[in-house]
């Protein structure tokens, strides 16, 4: 076959696969806008149910769980992990604001041992939250407040599962490209091209709307939303520019543009802060 022929023909698979894997996705609003005004509507493919991946959360979790508390990384100090769960409580509160079923979830937190400066939340509501932040970064409540709303937001708006539908769905079409055309190099590119169109722009999306929702989450739940700003001001000055020494600054491009957002974001949802604040 001539390379003209090669081509029509990985065209033409190109064009079939697409059609395949746009099938096996819709378009949802996994939660409503808030004052922040999220609206970005979000592609999930049908292979990736949500109630199978929450199981997959769950046992996951489960897992991580044990295995610190074999190594002894599960913190022993109560009474910090009862602060940690009484925010977290409070910002639970208000997520019926962008999604009502998620305050049926099975909320778990538990404070892991560890001097990295992080914290993450599974979907379905599963949350670890790392001394480090507690005691290397002394984070606040406030500050506490605006991380794990961050994190809860990921969950509320089923990142995890966005990023799985995404990769699946890119990976079926190269798999039936590369059989075609029977080239590595396909595959290659393929993967490139992913990074460059799903990873990395998604990756920076995921990482604005959950700084976005969870200052509306702080608010709410009585916690001063300027504290974001302070938060990741720390985070910046004991991580460096390029975020080495934490998840949380990995994904976003510019420390300084991600503060300058939250800064218009705080001022925009300071009205339900003052509000939380007279009850």
């Amino acid at each position: 076959m001539n390379l003209f022929g090669l081509w029509r023909k990985a065209c033409i698979v190109v064009a079939a696969s697409a059609t395949v894997i746009l099938t096996g996705c819709a378009a949802i609003d996994t939660t409503s806008s808030g004052v922040v005004g999220i609206q970005r509507k979000q592609y999930m493919s049908s292979f990736v149910p949500e109630q199978d991946l929450n199981l997959a959360a769950a046992q996951n979790y489960n897992e991580t769980l044990a295995q610190a508390q074999a190594q002894g990384a599960l913190s022993p100090n109560a009474a910090q992990v009862r602060r940690v769960r009484e925010i977290s409580t409070k910002l639970i509160n208000q997520v019926p604001i962008f999604r009502p079923d998620a305050l049926q979830w099975d909320w778990q937190v538990n404070v892991l041992k560890s001097d990295e400066l992080n914290a993450w939340c599974m979907p379905g509501g599963k949350m670890a939250v790392y001394t480090g932040l507690i005691d290397r970064l002394k984070a606040t409540d406030d500050e506490l407040a605006a991380v794990m709303g961050h994190e809860i937001a990921h969950a509320l708006r089923e990142h995890s599962r966005e990023q799985m539908s995404h990769k699946m769905g890119t990976s079926i079409g190269l798999a039936i490209l590369s059989a075609v055309v029977g080239s590595q190099a396909v595959g290659d590119l393929g993967g490139s091209l992913t990074d460059v169109m799903f990873h990395l722009p998604n990756s920076r999306t995921h990482e604005a709307e959950a700084d976005l929702i969870g200052v509306e989450l702080a608010a709410r739940a009585g916690y001063d939303p300027r504290a974001a700003i302070s938060f990741w001001e720390k985070m910046i000055s004991m991580s460096g520019v390029n975020g080495n020494e934490s998840d949380l600054l990995s994904t976003h491009p510019s420390p300084q543009s991600r503060i300058d957002e939250l800064r218009v974001a705080a001022e925009l949802v300071m009205p339900l802060y003052l509000e939380a604040k007279k009850q």
